[in-house]
């Protein structure tokens, strides 16, 4: 995959998802509410309000202010370079792969606006689940990510089915 097409498929996954992803926490603050859930198929998808200051489900939300900044903003930021930098430039990285990376670092810039905009929280809403078992409340963002490291298994899980 030639570097101009890599980035092409990186700029297009990171404009589209990081507009949905902010349209969505945009329409989720002036619509929801922190207190009352919307419920949709019998309580299935439920939508609330909630600010996070942590990572995914929370994690790190606890830690003092000036180790949460410095790691959800400045070592994510750095991660995320790094990440991007490897699905610009890897030349082993097939085009699946650099889809799995554009998703990770579209994922992460998403929240990190957030953490930018709102002073270290991110926008969450979207909650699943059936009964008592259900998912924390996670947003698009969130979305991006889980399905890049998804990605990044299937394809390491594959290889090495390849190798044996």
């Amino acid at each position: 995959m030639t570097i101009t097409k890599r980035f092409i498929l990186i700029f297009g996954i990171l404009t589209t998802c990081i507009s949905c992803d902010q349209t969505t926490k945009s329409v989720a603050q002036s619509l929801l509410s922190t207190t009352e859930a919307w419920s949709f198929l019998g309580g299935t998808i439920r939508f609330q309000l909630t600010h996070n200051p942590g990572a995914f489900l929370s994690l790190g939300a606890s830690l003092p202010d000036i180790w949460r900044q410095t790691l959800f903003s400045v070592a994510v930021a750095g991660l995320l370079l790094a990440l991007l930098g490897y699905a610009l430039f890897a030349k082993s990285a097939s085009a699946f792969v650099v889809l799995a990376f554009a998703l990770l670092v579209a994922g992460g810039l998403g929240n990190t606006i957030d953490r930018l905009i709102y002073d270290g929280y991110v926008i969450d809403f979207i909650n699943i689940g059936i009964g008592s078992l259900r998912t924390g409340i996670f947003n698009v963002a969130d979305i991006a990510v889980t399905t890049g490291m998804l990605m990044l298994i299937v394809n390491e899980l594959h290889q090495k089915h390849k190798s044996v």
